[in-house]
């Protein structure tokens, strides 16, 4: 059974920073490709950083610079670093694991940064 748990979200000031994880079990990373992706309130949930099963790593432009998104195989956990936080980073941020027609879904973590 795939589970993904989130955690790490909360309330920040603008310029600050917090680290998300995301609790894998029941897939490998070796060949999961892993996401993270936010639904802020009235829009859509978008892509945020991804990085496939070989460790290469893409970034939504609005976040290039600001966010790491980083895997640690042994704790079958990934990460995403978000620094320089703006209110528009606010929303509810999901993992996603992701192999051909599977997708997996955390039940997400809210972040809220304040102005």
């Amino acid at each position: 059974q795939v589970q993904l748990v989130e955690s790490g979200g909360g309330l920040v000031q603008a310029g600050g920073s917090l680290r998300l994880s995301c609790a894998a079990s029941g897939i490998s990373f070796n060949i999961y490709a892993m996401g993270w992706y936010r639904q802020a309130p009235g829009k859509q949930r978008e892509v945020v950083a991804t990085m496939s099963s070989g460790g290469s790593t893409n970034y939504a432009d609005s976040v290039k610079g600001r966010f790491t998104l980083s895997r640690d195989t042994a704790k079958n956990t990934v990460y995403l670093q978000m620094s320089s936080l703006t209110p528009e980073d606010t929303g509810v941020y999901y993992c996603n694991a992701h192999r051909f027609t599977r997708d997996y879904w955390g039940q997400g973590t809210q972040v809220t940064v304040s102005s």
